[in-house]
């Protein structure tokens, strides 16, 4: 009922919503400062300080502050317009470091319509980087969905799409050249700045491409754009059971082609996607629901919903709210418009700029939270978990078996994914980035609940969700997503990456005194300490597997099991007394 409303009141009483928080609170203009993400909730739920941010505009403002914190020595993270990583990319170690946010670098720098290029700042937002390259009758082939991301970010974290073809889906590997800003010796004046690309330095070129903000700070960032072109888009929903075999082969078979997946219904929605010749007529319009603004009451009422059944146990509400949520996502073709008001019938026709991404909940007007990103921290809203893993293409059908066999040992499992859209299902392919994609691959894309309030109350069925992480993590060598995961995720990931060690030694020559690091990057890159956390509780929250009892909550008789498909696993299963 909660959605019914929400979407009768979207469409007909507002078109905007209340912007997100800045991602960044200070005591004093400045200084004395805490950061946190979108979901004010790092995956340890630590509060990370910082004793500045600054927030440069120009290039040379830019160079100023990283000379002078490497001149003191102080620490030094950069944090976006709205900071979507889930994990501690933003974080300073301690509160004397410093932030550095591209909030304001967010202006064109140059086009070359002829070359088809189009250089921007790092602050620069997904969306006003599509905008831009329309403007040239240019468009970026590949990008993730949500257009809230900045240049930077996507950079930072290997942000994609979902496509096989080409040099496939990741942004990264449609950007020619570099501008960083790297701290620098006394005769540089304490900053250099870097200007990379695959000519003239390919080993640093290949590690700025994905470097988790340990290189340095981007400045600018040089894209080979396309022509404008056209896409056909049509979602077909059939059962799954032939879906492993399918996700192998489909994507070769459609350029922009996805999945969402509803196991416990045992179905998937297919996303038939393929460019069509620019004199196609249509002007459809991708504006995927859930990233439009949502009715504060009526997300409070869900969440009160959904909090409900995880106290008292019950999944079969929802699993009936599920298949009502699914259902009607469906019958709305997830937001897609054949001429930007109203959905007339598949297929549906637009151009790339309109079809590529979305995200109208960021749209810039004030209206006191009455609506809000569904995840907005000031509103009683969506408050989730996400695991994000790229199971290699040849492991693919395995995984998915695997996840059925689990589904049919017990079919309301999984409804809480379902509740949240499903299981995002994206292509992606090997990239020349030191930290990027090793081979072909599948992307799992899992949102789940997470207790607001209390990180060491259970979720139900707590045990399937950690074989499945575990399962890809584990079993099939998966390769964990840079800005999204829990901690266990990448707890040894970095020895999965072939060029690991070069792209260290990068991270020594532009940055030899570790400013740009802290403990937990370097946790991540193996180099120091260990990115789980053991204590009471830890597999909860996905801070640890756990090894005892005491790593899941036995007060409440959920106990370390091995898992029910994949033995070698150890989950927190609730124990009858």
């Amino acid at each position: 009922m909660a959605f019914w409303l929400s979407l009768i009141f979207c469409f007909f009483a507002f078109a905007s919503s209340t912007p997100p928080p800045d991602p960044v609170k200070c005591e004093s203009g400045n200084t004395i400062c805490t950061v946190t993400n979108s979901y004010e909730a790092f995956p340890d739920r630590s509060i990370c300080e910082a004793a500045k941010v600054a927030y440069p505009r120009t290039e040379a403002e830019l160079v100023f502050v990283v000379a002078a914190a490497t001149k003191a020595g102080q620490k030094m993270r950069v944090v976006t317009r709205y900071s979507h990583s889930i994990p501690k990319l933003v974080c300073t170690d301690g509160k004397d470091g410093i932030l550095i946010s591209t909030k304001f670098l967010n202006n064109v720098v140059r086009t070359n319509p002829d070359a088809k290029t189009l250089t921007v700042e790092s602050g620069v937002t997904l969306r006003q980087l599509i905008e831009e390259a329309a403007k040239l009758e240019l468009a970026l082939p590949y990008a993730p969905y949500w257009w809230g991301l900045t240049v930077g970010g996507m950079m930072g974290t290997g942000a994609h799409g979902s496509s096989l073809w080409g040099k496939g889906s990741a942004v990264h590997d449609y950007v020619t050249e570099i501008r960083m800003v790297s701290p620098g010796s006394v005769s540089e004046g304490y900053a250099k700045v870097w200007v990379l690309s695959e000519a003239m330095n390919p080993e640093e070129f290949n590690a700025a491409k994905v470097s988790l903000g340990v290189l340095g700070v981007i400045s600018q960032v040089t894209f080979k754009l396309q022509p404008m072109f056209k896409r056909s888009l049509t979602y077909v929903m059939i059962d799954d059971t032939d879906f492993g075999e399918q996700a192998v082969t489909f994507g070769e078979k459609h350029e922009f082609s996805d999945f969402i997946w509803l196991p416990s219904q045992g179905k998937v929605l297919y996303r038939i996607d393929d460019r069509v010749p620019g004199n196609v007529s249509g002007n459809g319009l991708f504006n995927f629901f859930p990233f439009r603004s949502q009715v504060s009451l009526a997300l409070a009422f869900t969440r009160s919903l959904e909090e409900s059944d995880e106290s008292s146990g019950e999944a079969n509400n929802k699993c009936v709210r599920a298949k009502i949520v699914t259902s009607l996502l469906f019958r709305i073709s997830y937001g897609l418009t054949n001429n930007g008001f109203l959905f007339t019938g598949y297929p549906v026709i637009g151009s790339q700029d309109r079809m590529m991404s979305s995200g109208a909940c960021l749209d810039s007007h004030q209206n006191g939270l009455i609506t809000a990103c569904p995840w907005d921290p000031r509103i009683k809203g969506e408050f989730f978990y996400q695991t994000a893993l790229s199971v290699p293409l040849t492991h693919v059908k395995d995984f998915i078996n695997d996840i059925k066999a689990l589904v049919k040992i017990e079919p309301k499992s999984l409804c809480g994914l379902e509740l949240n859209n499903g299981v995002l299902v994206r292509y992606v392919t090997s990239s020349t980035a030191y930290l990027g994609k090793e081979e072909k691959a599948l992307d799992f894309d899992l949102t789940y609940y997470r207790s607001k309030d209390d990180p060491l109350t259970p979720r139900l069925y707590e045990d399937y969700m950690e074989e499945i992480e575990q399962i890809a993590i584990l079993k099939y060598n998966a390769l964990p997503h840079w800005g999204k995961n829990r901690n266990v995720a990448f707890d040894g990931a970095i020895r999965k990456y072939k060029n690991a060690n070069a792209f260290l030694k990068i991270k020594e020559r532009l940055d030899p005194s570790g400013l740009f690091s802290t403990e937990w990057t370097d946790q991540i890159f193996g180099l120091k300490g260990n990115v789980t956390i053991v204590k009471p509780g830890c597999a909860l929250e996905g801070l640890c597997i756990c090894s005892e009892d005491s790593h899941c909550a036995p007060n409440k008789n959920y106990l370390c099991r091995p898992g029910k498909v994949y033995r070698e696993a150890r989950v927190c299963t609730l124990v009858s007394a």
